[in-house]
């Protein structure tokens, strides 16, 4: 059964192959994966990858290289020792390479997550210190557009404040574009605090707003602490993640090889040791997406 599904395998790759003979594998695969990604990501996958190469934080042809040669050769390692069966070893070799193009999009995603933070912070900052010397939001949003300290999409976004509140004659709209946009709490608070000043006057604005300031500093100090915090915790993870898959080396140093052997040509064993990589890889994505998700959540 199982060398007649790698049979199919291998004919769905020969027809693959020759129907797009004018492109290589590797773009027929990259551009699928982004095809999917785009349908399906929460935002454009095709944009947090741009912005990602733009940072020049996207890995390099070696790169994915290197992580297509480790992920295959752990897998095959693990399958082998497993089962003893060169076939499972090449299909988990397989399937650990499928995982790379979405461990590549929980990684552009990560950088992308942290660049929009502390464009949000720089915004966030700026408007109230040009706020201090115009006494305008609107002016305010201008001079933070004009400074260049910002970079799109949230640059793009403070034009399209500007635009609304000059075509609506209020800053409740714009404001209410933005929060949606970026629901940081920061964003919603500042921006409150900026119609209470527009609409009912404040004496003490002056105070409140570097109340403000206190708490983005405090915000993006334990951000960033955060960030370390995860770091180190990620590195522990994964090395605690993949001990575990060499477990199965003590089992057959208690048990005896020879015994093992024989015990893995029963199927609910089989089945059992199927179990545990599903099992210990599912922690191990689960793991993986924790750690690239929410960076600057508040």
């Amino acid at each position: 059964m199982i060398e007649f599904l790698i049979v199919i395998a291998m004919l769905l790759f020969a027809v693959i192959y020759r129907k797009n003979e004018g492109e290589t594998l590797y773009k027929f695969v990259v551009n699928t994966v982004g095809n999917t990604y785009e349908k399906y990501a929460p935002y454009s996958f095709k944009t947090v990858r741009e912005k990602t190469k733009e940072l020049g934080q996207e890995y390099t042809v070696k790169q994915y290289t290197i992580q297509v040669i480790m992920f295959a050769g752990f897998a095959g390692v693990v399958g082998y020792l497993y089962f003893y069966s060169l076939i499972w070893a090449i299909f988990y070799a397989v399937v650990a390479i499928m995982f790379i193009p979405y461990l590549a999009y929980l990684r552009c995603k990560k950088t992308y997550s942290e660049f929009i933070f502390e464009q949000i912070q720089i915004y966030t900052t700026n408007v109230i210190m040009e706020f201090n010397t115009t006494q305008s939001f609107v002016k305010a949003l201008e001079g933070v557009k004009e400074s260049g300290v910002l970079e799109d999409p949230v640059l793009s976004d403070v034009e399209e404040m500007i635009q609304m509140s000059y075509a609506n004659g209020t800053i409740d709209e714009a404001i209410e574009y933005m929060n949606e946009k970026y629901p940081f709490y920061v964003v919603r608070n500042m921006h409150q605090l900026f119609l209470q000043i527009t609409k009912e006057g404040s004496k003490d604005s002056g105070e409140a707003l570097e109340n403000m300031l206190q708490d983005i500093d405090l915000l993006v100090e334990n951000v960033y602490r955060d960030r370390i915090d995860r770091t180190t915790f990620h590195k522990q993870f994964i090395t605690f993640g993949l001990a575990l898959y060499l477990l199965i080396m003590l089992i057959q140093y208690l048990l005896g090889n020879s015994s093992y052997l024989k015990l893995i040509e029963l199927w609910y064993v089989q089945i059992l040791l199927h179990a545990i990589i599903i099992i210990n890889s599912y922690f191990l994505i689960n793991g993986e997406k924790y750690y690239h998700e929410d960076v600057g959540a508040e």
